[in-house]
């Protein structure tokens, strides 16, 4: 049971990051004016970075690859995210997106602390610690 809700939690958590991944990949144009809008700096630098993050960290988050680094950075990154892209708090839309980066942060600070579990890679390595 244990395995199973392992990579049923990796699995939930890490969709999130791979289709928002994918979306940036296959509108990186799109992506990096968005991102230049929102006042980022170097947005052309910035967009490979968070594809890289949220596509590649996804996709290493549900296999259980490196999970306790991979996850410290997405929780960062998600949190950053937060105070970027979601601090118009007039907005409700924007208070409860602003909420659910946190939450997020939260389970991936449970994978940053915890591991993977045994059904990964970090586990077939012998390295449950990554």
């Amino acid at each position: 049971m244990d395995k199973t809700i392992s990579v049923v939690a990796r699995l939930l958590m890490a969709l999130l990051f791979i289709l928002s991944g994918w979306q940036k990949l296959t509108g990186f144009s799109g992506t990096e004016a968005y991102f230049a809008q929102l006042g980022i700096p170097l947005a052309g630098l910035v967009t490979p970075l968070v594809i890289l993050i949220e596509l590649g960290g996804g996709l290493a988050l549900l296999a259980g690859f490196k999970t306790r680094w991979v996850a410290a950075v997405m929780a960062a990154f998600t949190v950053g995210s937060a105070l970027i892209a979601h601090t118009h708090f007039a907005d409700p839309n924007q208070a409860i997106n602003f909420l659910k980066n946190l939450s997020i942060a939260g389970g991936l600070l449970w994978f940053a602390r915890n591991g993977a579990g045994s059904a990964s890679v970090d586990a077939a390595l012998g390295k449950s610690s990554s």
